[in-house]
């Protein structure tokens, strides 16, 4: 497997820098013209691409303008050993400001390309496209079907990429890998809990304050509610190694109309990480419990909470063993150091199909952790020699999965 890897690896570079140079932020989330790029590549590869539009209304509802889902399929032997998907996305966050290379010239130097998206997770369209070359070039006698799922809404929530992919019926996997690094594999990783609070009150002359409802006046002590709790959950610790704490962030504020007149409507915007031990639902209940006791009870004030997003944590499943074995054994020997299941304090598409039933784990090409790859960071960056090492690691693996019994 070796030897095919390297021998390809020119091209697999080529690959990856090709769609690091094709845009697809989200926000704005208008991912269709990617799609279409890593469609064609992957066409010249061979493979017969499945290209899947979600249809506007749904990718509007979800906060961006096209996705279009990409599946690559290929049966070894009869097919009637397991499907393993394998899932990376293609959408990124925008670039912001700090960068010392052109954001999409997928730039190589020392030993590495920088790009967004090179590492989270244009990578792993590589990493798992060029491991099933290498599966198919290699003539083993296998049994079973590898999928690539190559998705664009990770950054939004993943309700349009993989969620729907299986809630449509276009996939049915035994076992998924869903993008991640080289020198763990992540087995559980934290949820998400996304509000907004509005706060109501009354406009009136700044002259007379006592003649409105000030609405960021009555904002204070539900803050103060807030960042008690932040300070209290740091005293929770998750069983799960590489998860810590539960999270709640204030991330944003806005309201008031002008200097001189009392505000009558303040809007907040809170971020609340779950551990693996925490379900969505229950956080939700108690946290808005929590912000409708601390609001003061004053005529004519308001308090709305919604939510805007919830996704459960990433908690390992029966069978994911299968998955860790595999990984484990051929990374430590491919990287030279020892490779363990963790989790990471983060949330990403792998959970979609863990709830489906899925055994799931991350893994992909990658560095130690996301701030040594600058992910979501000026300078993000991958260097050649993981990328490299990580196809030859899920080549291997799917080649001990997929094995005749």
């Amino acid at each position: 497997m070796k030897s095919i890897i390297e021998a390809a690896f020119d091209e697999e570079v080529a690959f990856l820098k090709a769609l690091v140079r094709v845009p697809s932020d989200n926000p704005p989330g208008d991912c269709e013209p990617h799609a279409e790029t890593a469609a064609a590549l992957l066409e010249s590869m061979g493979f017969k691409v499945e290209r899947l539009p979600v249809p506007e209304p749904f990718v509007r509802q979800h906060g961006m303008r096209s996705v279009t889902n990409l599946i690559v399929r290929h049966t070894f032997g009869a097919g009637s050993g397991p499907v393993i998907a394998l899932n990376a996305h293609g959408d990124v966050v925008p670039p912001g400001e700090g960068w010392t290379a052109d954001p999409y010239g997928a730039e190589e130097r020392g030993g590495a390309i920088y790009g967004r998206g090179v590492a989270v997770s244009k990578s792993d369209f590589a990493t798992y496209a060029y491991a099933l070359k290498a599966l198919i070039a290699s003539g083993l006698d296998l049994d079973g079907t590898v999928e690539l799922h190559l998705t664009y809404d990770e950054e939004a929530g993943g309700f349009v990429g993989p969620k729907w992919l299986i809630e449509q019926g276009l996939s049915k996997p035994d076992l998924a890998f869903s993008a991640g690094f080289s020198y763990a594999i992540t087995t559980a990783h934290n949820g998400v809990l996304h509000l907004e609070v509005v706060v109501r009150g009354r406009q009136a002359h700044a002259a007379m304050p006592e003649t409105g409802v000030d609405a960021l006046e009555h904002v204070v002590p539900i803050l103060q509610a807030l960042y008690e709790e932040r300070h209290r959950l740091g005293g929770t610790v998750s069983a799960q190694k590489g998860i810590g704490s539960p999270k709640l962030t204030v991330g944003l504020i806005s309201g008031g109309i002008n200097t001189n007149v009392v505000p009558d409507r303040i809007v907040m915007r809170l971020d609340r990480r779950l551990i693996p031990e925490e379900v969505g639902l229950d956080v939700e209940a108690a946290l808005i419990r929590l912000i409708e006791d601390a609001a003061p009870k004053v005529p004519e004030l308001e308090v709305e909470v919604r939510r805007i997003m919830l996704a459960e944590p990433l908690r390992p499943l029966p069978g994911v063993e299968k998955l860790v074995e595999a990984v484990q054994r051929h990374a430590t020997a491919v990287l030279g150091v020892a490779v363990e299941p963790t989790g990471v304090p983060l949330y990403t598409d792998a959970r979609h199909y863990a709830a489906a039933g899925i055994p799931t784990i991350l893994y992909g090409a990658g560095p130690r952790s996301i701030l040594e790859a600058n992910a979501h960071a000026a300078d993000e960056h991958l260097k050649l020699s993981d990328l490299k090492a990580a196809t030859e690691v899920v080549a291997l693996a799917l080649a001990d999965l997929l094995k005749k019994a």
